[in-house]
């Protein structure tokens, strides 16, 4: 059986003008249109495609992997719309159509939205939506304080980002834990900072007490290594300076460099820091 919205295991079974029929060894086939035909291949080789309908609504196959596939949940940009519903940049030549009646609110360009995907029963078509409380909420929790979890930012808020939580939860990771740049529809490693007794989540992109002393301690030292031994980084650097060189606060950043000092490891000054020479 050829499935619509996910990767595919099929096989080339025949060559024509418009590109190559790809079979599950069943009797079902679909095109995989020229432009993703390899340079070279044989009869039987097996292939992994996405398969979808284009623009004219027929099933074809596709080399190229898009941002979501059926039961997936992904960050996309609205590209256009119609009164009847909006289009996203799912990363493949046809863009994805989300319905009118699959939003909670009217989607405009250039707006990133939470949504998710699935085959609609009457068409067979992928459709998006952005209801995805069904796979997203904080009804039964299924994580513990201090653990790792995997995040995207769906949505801005007016002190942070609400994220999805390893894809099953609601949760809030505020300006005051992030010391890189983020936006909208990326993804990290975070760890469970809180856990209310109303369900709401609070996560941070550092580990906390002394395991997450020790990982920066690590990543100064990394640091240390790629620049022949000394940082200008010290005890009255800006905070800034700081948070944009290291990823890091000041305050993880002196607790990390505190642990390496007492460890004889390195020496650190005002305004620098330096690997100590063991002779």
């Amino acid at each position: 059986m050829i499935n619509s919205g996910i990767i595919n295991q099929l096989a080339i079974a025949r060559e024509t003008e418009n590109g190559l029929y790809l079979t599950d060894g069943d009797g079902n086939e679909v095109l995989l249109p020229n432009r993703y035909v390899p340079e070279s291949f044989e009869t039987g080789d097996p292939m992994e495609v996405f398969v979808y309908h284009d623009s004219e609504d027929r099933m074809v196959a596709t080399t190229e992997t898009p941002k979501i596939m059926a039961g997936g949940l992904a960050v996309l940009e609205v590209v256009g719309t119609t009164r009847f519903g909006a289009f996203l940049d799912w990363g493949l030549p046809k863009d994805l159509f989300v319905p009118k009646n699959n939003m909670f609110d009217p989607m405009q360009v250039g707006e990133k939205h939470a949504v998710t995907l699935y085959v609609d029963n009457v068409s067979g078509r992928l459709v998006g939506t952005a209801k995805i409380g069904r796979m997203v909420n904080n009804e039964v929790i299924g994580i513990k304080y201090k653990e790792e979890v995997h995040i995207l930012l769906a949505q801005r808020r007016d002190r942070g980002f609400r994220v999805i939580i390893n894809g099953k939860h609601w949760g809030m990771l505020y300006d005051n834990q992030i010391f890189t740049p983020m936006e909208i529809g990326d993804t990290a490693t975070a760890y469970v900072h809180k856990i209310a007794e109303d369900g709401r989540i609070d996560v941070s992109l550092q580990q906390q007490g002394f395991d997450q002393v020790k990982v920066a301690a690590d990543v100064i030292l990394e640091m240390l290594k790629e620049n022949q031994g000394r940082l200008e980084l010290g005890d009255k650097t800006d905070p800034e300076k700081v948070r944009l060189e290291t990823g890091m606060s000041k305050k993880v950043f002196k607790r990390a460099i505190g642990f390496l000092m007492r460890a004889g490891v390195v020496v650190s000054g005002d305004e620098s820091t330096e690997l100590v020479v063991k002779e």
